[in-house]
């Protein structure tokens, strides 16, 4: 089962409107899992492009304050980081659906005038966080043709530094979104089913629960 999390969206709602709506969306899940049909022990968040920033955030904050536990976190083309300071983020400036001029307005949508500078939370733009310690293992995938590139492949890094496991994808050609705009490339079926694949693994690896719980 799936649960969506209808959150405020910026700029009406900049953060931390967002963040802590999807944080809301986990914890009702979590409390109401009985009731859904739901595993609480196997519990995983995902989301694609802000949708996988916010995915990303949610998990932090999940993990600094004691919440949810998460089973893993499916972290698709993520929008993690508001510096625009990534070579990719140069090479696709105006190539594709989401280009540098996109990203610049969509964070400032977010974040007004602290885009880019040390007022940003990890919560908004995960990329900034230096202790990614404690959280779920991540599924994370990219384009190598697209603006989020980089700083998709620096979390994955940055997770693997921190003791966390990571399975990190970048689809060759691949643009923002082809898996949506293109679902029955090649390409597009691949990420897919690794996607399936990961959170099938994931879920086979948890440990039995034990009777009583």
């Amino acid at each position: 089962m799936a649960v969506t999390v209808e959150y405020r969206l910026a700029p009406e709602f900049p953060d931390p409107y967002p963040v802590e709506d999807c944080y809301a969306g986990l914890q009702w899940t979590a409390e109401h899992a009985a009731e859904l049909g739901i595993d609480a022990d196997n519990l995983i968040i995902a989301g694609a492009s802000a949708g996988g920033g916010l995915a990303a955030g949610t998990a932090l904050l999940a993990r600094d304050r004691n919440g949810p536990a998460l089973a893993g976190q499916v972290l698709i083309c993520p929008m993690l980081d508001d510096r625009d300071w990534t070579v990719s983020t140069a090479q696709y400036e105006n190539v594709g659906l989401w280009g540098r001029e996109s990203n610049r307005t969509g964070w400032d949508a977010l974040l007004g005038d602290r885009r880019g500078t040390d007022e940003v939370s990890v919560y908004a733009a995960p990329a900034r966080a230096t202790d990614l310690s404690g959280l779920p293992p991540a599924f994370i995938d990219c384009g190598s043709a697209e603006l989020f590139r980089d700083e998709d492949v620096a979390y994955a890094t940055a997770l693997w530094h921190s003791g966390v496991q990571a399975e990190l994808h970048v689809w060759p050609g691949g643009y923002h979104g082809f898996d949506m705009l293109a679902p029955n490339s090649g390409i597009a079926r691949a990420a897919i089913d690794a996607r399936k694949g990961w959170v099938g693994r994931t879920l086979d690896t948890r440990p039995a629960r034990t009777s009583g719980r």
